[in-house]
């Protein structure tokens, strides 16, 4: 599978999990099951830009605005891309964690008025439970179950 196909098919799945779960995915407290996969990264270098267009798309969905649509999308963007930077390290683990409870936050903060720290927390919950609840699974059986496809990138890591 070439590297632009597996980028395009990542935003797929992306975009098909917010969709088909778009009332959980939205708001000042959601639970977005796409983010499971913001660890993928550190398997394929072309997720983090699958990951930034997926978001991108799945963020005109929601109708929250540019704040979200450009805004989720460079989280997303530099997320993924300290993820593959650092990839298996705990840096790695928790960057789409910390940064999506900080800064996404942030706009929420703004659009629906509510306590900064108190969206830190849901965003930062959520997103706990999402990338290390089914991320973590999901990086860990590509792994074990498709090793050629995770050791052909291996020739592409820096």
């Amino acid at each position: 599978m070439t590297s632009i196909v597996r980028a395009g098919l990542i935003a797929a799945v992306y975009i098909v999990l917010v969709w088909v779960l778009q009332p959980i995915s939205f708001g000042a407290f959601q639970f977005r099951a796409a983010e499971a996969l913001a660890l993928l990264p550190m398997l394929f270098p072309e997720a983090v830009t699958g990951l930034f267009v997926g978001v991108m798309l799945a963020n005109i969905l929601g109708g929250l605005g540019p704040w979200d649509i450009f805004g989720g999308s460079l989280v997303t963007l530099l997320a993924a891309y300290i993820t593959y930077r650092y990839r298996f390290t705990w840096i790695a683990y928790v960057s789409p964690i910390v940064l999506n409870a900080v800064l996404v936050s942030a706009y929420l903060h703004l659009i629906f008025g509510l306590p900064y720290l108190l969206l830190v927390v849901s965003i930062g919950v959520s997103q706990t439970v999402v990338v290390l609840g089914l991320g973590l699974p999901l990086v860990r059986f590509l792994q074990r179950n498709y090793p050629h496809i995770v050791e052909d990138n291996e020739d592409r890591k820096e």
